[in-house]
């Protein structure tokens, strides 16, 4: 039996990590959208924004729990103005 199949039965390594992600609602200006895109794709490891809504400027930003207050601490020196929420 090989390793990666006997980390998937084990119940303990599904749950060490289970409530890392998380997932911050954030709105700007729609001309900004996109250098959001690139600045956080910049940052690699870090976090990926999807377009919820382009009409209202909404993304989604998919990140962990370790990797956030970097990534909001990055996020909020960016030259525009964001809005986080719900």
């Amino acid at each position: 039996m090989d390793s990666i199949s006997m980390v998937k039965r084990e119940p303990q390594a599904s749950s060490l990590f289970s409530d890392a992600d998380i997932i911050v609602k954030a709105r700007l200006e729609r001309v900004d959208m996109q250098m959001l895109d690139k600045l956080v794709e910049g940052l690699g490891h870090l976090g990926i924004v999807t377009t919820t809504n382009k009409a209202l400027g909404e993304v989604m930003i998919q990140t962990t729990k370790h990797c956030w207050p970097d990534l909001k601490m990055a996020i909020e020196a960016m030259p525009f103005e964001i809005e986080f929420f719900g």
